[in-house]
């Protein structure tokens, strides 16, 4: 060990991230780039002397950053780029890199099933610009973000910037939101459907004890009273081209019934159609016992009263909540059929802000709130969701059905609040979802049912996997990161005042 290297141990600059200059100065640059260096290594608590101090700029960066961790300098970082890539997962769902000057680089996602062009028309609107001062530039865009699928760019683009901020400061995102509650989420999986109940109680027991989850959900759809004569009213008005009543059906026909709100179809549930869906829960609740938490979603497009009908019709049932029962902007039919069954009744996830989720959170309309950060406004608006439903007394569960860009997004977000529930994983059963990605610290993404919280990899804590993702691309795209140079002009003025 030569005496330089020992006089910097000795001062313990091992344990210091001391930033190294990307560029070679030119000869002309040579003193400002020592008076940048010194002026950034004094701030870094870097201590220099004697001859040391008079050294060439590339000897004393060389000499004084050996085996120190670099992560970047964060007050100079610019955004330089953005380009994604189209993945297979849940039919289509966008990954968008935003890269640096400094060689950093953020991961987000486009929602599931929503256009990347709602992202890559936000790449002139941040070119240039600091990715570290996340929520101002949050406030920038977030007017080019609408509810659900619509808010998909401006989610993206936050992920991304809390991912390079948490790099370049070498800290995980859950710190950056002010700390962790947990160290591992727990999540909750789909129920599997099957042909038979020997079947189906096989496919549980795969999920329960085999993959470990702890908390189950399941659909109680009126499209299962298909060919049940006497369940339903006024539903062959309805039912689309294969006979069924989808409620995710024809999108193109604008008045099909999956385009039909709930209060318009005036659909009625009879009281055999009731006794038919109780079975399915019942049949479903005896494989898994009480001990596991069972959620209830996509019930079909009937109004509130049949939604308070089937409501208590599953009490004995214990559910731990029924999902989505009408859209969510209705807050006065939310508080009716809250207050009217025993069931925790939960809407969310296709809610843009916290300013949408405060009338149903203020009139206490929903006993539990259930963001999809992909469409709430990212990691620290849905953080405030969380907050702010917490001092009313309400829980959050979080929906989640994209790649793990999101869902590690989420997972940061739920160590980081305190009322979190349980986070949604919709691709369980897909054998290369998991393998899109690598860790950057090494740990199992995912154990028996709960995602493992990175204690110190910064920033998301995950890389993509180049060569697993290539071979999951969408099929109406196989493009990978290529340049996107056609979104880097802006062409309006944005301001909205005046």
């Amino acid at each position: 060990m030569t005496p330089s290297q020992k006089y910097l141990n000795k001062l313990g600059l091992k344990d210091q991230a001391i930033v190294e200059e990307q560029n070679t100065p030119m000869p002309e640059e040579q003193e400002n780039s020592r008076r940048s260096f010194l002026k950034k290594s004094t701030l870094g608590g870097i201590a220099l002397g004697g001859t040391f101090m008079f050294s060439p700029v590339e000897d004393l960066i060389a000499q004084s950053t050996q085996k120190v961790s670099r992560f970047g300098a964060p007050s100079d970082l610019k955004i330089t780029d953005m380009r994604y890539c189209h993945t297979a997962v849940m039919g289509g769902t966008a990954i968008i890199r935003i890269d640096t000057n400094q060689g950093i680089y953020g991961l987000g996602e486009v929602r599931d099933a929503a256009d990347v062009r709602y992202a890559l028309m936000l790449k002139s609107r941040i070119l240039g610009k600091n990715p570290c001062n996340v929520e101002q530039m949050f406030k920038s865009i977030k007017q080019f973000g609408g509810q659900a699928r619509q808010a998909g760019g401006v989610c993206a683009v936050e992920m991304a910037l809390w991912d390079i901020c948490g790099k370049a400061y070498n800290v995980p995102c859950w710190q950056l939101l002010g700390g962790r509650y947990r160290d591992k989420i727990r999540m909750y999986a789909d129920t599997p459907e099957a042909s038979s109940p020997e079947a189906q109680r096989k496919l549980i027991r795969f999920r329960t004890e085999e993959q470990g989850y702890t908390w189950l959900k399941m659909d109680v759809s009126i499209s299962e009273l298909k060919g049940i004569p006497d369940t339903l009213v006024n539903d062959k008005f309805w039912r689309g081209p294969e006979g069924s009543v989808q409620q995710w059906g024809d999108q193109s026909n604008y008045m099909s019934y999956s385009n039909t709100l709930h209060p318009f179809t005036q659909i009625q549930i009879t009281d055999k159609g009731l006794e038919e869906l109780q079975k399915i829960v019942e049949n479903v609740r005896n494989m898994v016992g009480y001990e596991i938490p069972l959620s209830t979603d996509h019930y079909g497009h009937f109004d509130y009263n049949n939604g308070i009908r089937l409501g208590r019709a599953l009490e004995k049932y214990r559910l731990a909540w029924m999902e989505d029962i009408v859209s969510w902007e209705y807050t006065d039919q939310w508080k009716r059929i809250t207050d009217a069954i025993e069931t925790p009744t939960l809407t969310g996830e296709d809610i843009y802000l916290l300013k949408n989720f405060k009338p149903l959170i203020d009139a206490q309309a929903i006993d539990i709130i259930h963001p999809d950060l992909a469409s709430s406004g990212g990691l620290l608006e849905t953080k405030r969701i969380g907050d702010y439903a917490e001092e009313h007394g309400i829980a959050m569960a979080m929906h989640q059905a994209g790649t793990p860009v999101s869902f590690m997004s989420c997972v940061h977000c739920a160590a980081a609040t305190q009322n979190f529930l349980a986070l949604e994983h919709h691709s369980v059963d897909v054998t290369w979802w998991e393998n899109l990605v690598k860790t950057t610290d090494g740990r199992k993404m995912i154990t028996q049912g709960f995602a493992n919280l990175p204690l110190t990899a910064p920033g998301l804590g995950i890389e993509l996997n180049d060569e697993v993702l290539k071979e999951h691309l969408h099929a109406s795209d196989k493009s990978y990161f290529e340049p996107t140079p056609q979104w880097n002009e802006k062409r309006s003025h944005d301001r909205i005042f005046s």
